[in-house]
């Protein structure tokens, strides 16, 4: 018995301080945890949550040997940093290259390393949350890249979003994030706007199912699994659609365009468990987006009971006083901020003067504990208080793994879209005698990958040319570059001319580029050091809009020279907006876009172009003729628009159009209502060509009359199915009153009687068979 006294003792010792620091009690809820831990919180402690500094800084490389920085401990100490972003970065602004970056097991130790220091040399020991950039791929050397989100939502494909969300959560929590920063799904209406590339599309539906698909795949919806992410959806709101095409540029919305386009897909994507959300940098009618507090307080959280953590754009708090000018001091920006209910300042310094705001009575202690509060519950959601650590060398083990790079190819292969197929052109003999693959995309890795990409070991990326090359040999193949993206001094369009006129057929890859130049040397202010003969490819990516979307440089010259020669060309657009393509479509044998494809983009288009992989991708964006007629997205409210003196109002390629190897036919259009304002849509599709493959049914309604002026078509249902040549399928899609929902005057959601009309397609154009159903 005395033995026991000394046990029972520490027991008391240990409950007594478990229920004196109750947010320790990992048998609480988060909520009460959460409670605790802010009841015991000085004002500077809680801003501290609240701010969330660039990370690539906070660590020291000596081999293989990490730990913080000097400048980390000054922010801890100073500052009580709850959140860092990016320390995983890599890219030529952080001036982190595959020689000073970190690899997954290095970066996993860095992870460790400030967690370690934070809690053992902090007053309450609050682990970290590291917030990584994820478009498509973690930004981070050695991770897998995928194709940008417009080459993903070119895929049309949900099970393979999932896929990839599974594959960016595990690479972000293996090296020890905790946040991804994605998927990006502003409305994309125009294609001079430098930030396309990021986007899913111009469809709300598309948008947010894909982005619905890619966060169950990142396990969002559910923190305490081992590889959940908290995603952060980007930007909100109406960012994609800036006037001029200006980036950051103001957005003038209508209220009916607002709720029933620009914010269903965020929406969709919070309901999939999406627990972040970013502004943008923007104004819409008159108001930053990072102080509205009608979007951020009253729909997000009000309206749609938003659980998580609203988060600025990098120094958009800022941008409140020097960009939009509504704000006379950075206090009074970070004010504004805080009221509308950011919780989050990325990368500034704007929430720090929240403390003196706080003290001289400018803003409600309150208003920071909210904040503060919707942090920290994910943190003790996801299990950070008991288990901050990850292991490196599992790290070193699976990320980039071969079932994650197949992923990779998978959704490259699902990603290009056949745009036109002269006589049946492609797809090639494997064992064609001769093939010329000419021009600036061709062979350039960077020109494959889009913005937001970290530099790259060259033998992750496969190429155009290296996809060809694994296929037919060396020995059959010629390259010649031909010309640069924007260059137009240093050419050898005469050598490419003779490749084309000795080879069977010339397969040129032109278009544009978000590369960042991983070559340059950078001065401390960022400036590069660039040769004065020197262009960069650069055309797109973020802050480089367009005023035209011509091919630049001397591209249209090449493509022109090889078709004098003859030969059957393929032409194949790498891009990341939506480009003029006029002369390739009349000219070109064939054409194909594969946006940016990823790390395995050469070898998935070697596999369309030989026939190993018969492509279905579709449009997630309307490609116009000219910017004249901008903008050209398939989902205006009616009439439909009349044409111009000089040209159609229609586009070259509309929304949802992709061709395939084979044909397939639809049939059987049955209308079942199955309830009250619920309705089974039943049909057959056939697989009527000579090769297996994938089509993308897609199920259109339009509102014959309504109080409201109405889309003459709006996308409702899309599935992609595979089918064996001379197969069918009964494909099902069930109508609810969301599809048949629209807003009335008062912007009410109602459901009208009257009729619908049901148009099923491959395509917004190409419609096959048209029903009717009534709401009465």
């Amino acid at each position: 018995m005395k033995r026991l006294v000394p046990f029972i003792f520490i027991l008391f010792i240990y409950s007594s301080l478990l229920h004196a620091q109750k947010y320790k009690d990992a048998s609480l809820s988060s909520v009460e945890r959460t409670e605790d831990l802010i009841s015991r919180m000085t004002i500077e402690e809680k801003v501290g949550q609240l701010l969330c500094p660039m990370g690539w800084e906070m660590y020291e490389k000596d081999g293989d040997k990490i730990c913080q920085s000097s400048k980390f401990e000054k922010l801890v100490e100073e500052q009580h940093i709850g959140s860092l972003w990016a320390v995983y970065r890599a890219d030529p602004w952080t001036k982190k290259t595959l020689k000073n970056g970190l690899n997954p097991e290095l970066a996993a130790k860095a992870g460790n390393a400030l967690q370690k220091y934070v809690i053992e040399n902090t007053r309450l020991e609050i682990p970290l949350f590291l917030a990584e950039e994820a478009p498509h791929g973690h930004m981070a050397v050695g991770t897998t890249v995928f194709p940008t989100g417009i080459g993903m939502a070119s895929s049309w494909s949900t099970k393979t979003l999932e896929k990839v969300g599974k594959v960016i959560g595990e690479e972000v929590r293996l090296q020890g994030g905790h946040i991804a920063y994605g998927p990006v799904i502003d409305l994309s209406r125009e294609p001079r706007w430098s930030r396309v590339e990021e986007t899913f599309g111009e469809d709300p539906v598309l948008s947010g199912t894909l982005a619905a698909a890619e966060i169950k795949g990142e396990g969002a919806g559910d923190l305490t699994q081992p590889y959940s992410v908290i995603s952060t959806l980007k930007h909100f709101v109406a960012y994609g659609i800036p006037t001029g095409g200006h980036n950051g540029s103001p957005s003038v919305v209508t209220p009916m365009d607002l709720y029933s386009n620009v914010l269903p897909p965020f929406k969709q994507a919070i309901e999939a468990g999406a627990k972040s959300v970013m502004t943008s940098y923007n104004s819409m009618n008159g108001i930053p987006s990072t102080a509205n507090r009608t979007l951020l307080t009253d729909i997000l959280r009000n309206q749609w009971h938003f659980d998580g953590f609203v988060v600025s754009d990098l120094f958009s708090i800022e941008g409140i006083h020097q960009s939009h000018y509504v704000a006379s001091t950075i206090q009074s920006a970070a004010i504004m901020a805080a009221n509308a209910g950011v919780d989050m300042d990325l990368g500034g310094d704007a929430y720090r003067n929240l403390v003196d705001a706080v003290k001289n009575g400018k803003i409600k202690e309150t208003t920071i504990d909210t904040a503060v509060a919707h942090i920290l519950r994910l943190k003790f959601e996801m299990g950070l208080f008991e288990n901050p650590y990850v292991n490196p060398e599992e790290a070193k083990k699976n990320v980039r793994a071969e079932t994650h790079i197949q992923v990779a190819r998978e959704i490259a292969q699902e990603s290009i879209v056949l745009l036109k197929n002269k006589n049946n052109i492609l797809p090639l003999n494997k064992w064609v005698r001769k093939v010329a693959v000419i021009g600036p995309n061709a062979d350039n890795m960077y020109n494959m990958l889009g913005d937001y990409t970290a530099p790259q070991d060259s033998d992750n990326i496969k190429t155009v040319l290296e996809g060809v090359l694994n296929k037919i040999g060396t020995k059959n193949v010629q390259y010649v570059k031909g010309c640069a993206i924007r260059d137009t001094m240093h050419t050898n369009i005469n050598e490419a001319t003779e490749a084309a006129q000795n080879a069977d057929v010339a397969i040129v890859v032109v278009g544009g580029s978000s590369a960042r130049d991983f070559k340059t040397k950078y001065i401390e202010t960022g400036a590069a050091i660039v040769a004065k003969d020197q262009i960069s490819d650069m055309e797109s990516g973020e802050g480089f809009d367009r005023s035209t979307l011509i091919l630049l440089g001397k591209q249209m010259e090449l493509l022109k020279r090889i078709k004098a020669t003859g030969r059957p060309m393929v032409v194949i657009y790498i891009q990341g907006r939506p480009m003029n393509m006029n002369w390739a479509e009349e000219n070109a044998d064939a054409l194909l876009t594969a946006w940016y494809p990823g790390q395995e983009g050469g070898n998935a288009i070697a596999d369309v172009l030989f026939g190993d992989y018969n492509p279905a991708g579709r449009l997630p964006v309307s490609i116009p003729k000219n910017v004249g007629q901008l903008p050209v997205y398939y989902n205006q409210p009616a009439p439909i628009p009349h044409d111009y003196v000089e040209t159609t109002a229609a586009p070259l390629f509309e929304f949802g159009y992709g061709l395939s190897y084979s044909t397939f036919s639809y049939t059987n259009l049955k209308i079942k209502k199955t309830g009250k304002n619920l309705f089974d849509i039943s049909f057959t599709v056939t697989n009527t060509g000579k090769y297996d493959g994938d089509e993308v049914p897609q199920l259109y309604l339009r509102d014959e009359y309504a109080s409201t002026v109405q889309p003459i078509k709006q996308l409702k249902h899309f599935d992609r199915i595979h089918l064996t040549k001379g197969e069918n399928k009964v494909v099902h899609f069930k109508i609810d009153k969301d599809d048949l929902s629209i807003l009335n005057v008062k912007l009410e959601k109602v459901i009208e009687p009257g009729n619908f009309i049901v148009m099923i397609g491959a395509s917004s154009n190409d419609i096959r068979l048209t029903g009717k159903l009534i709401i009465e």
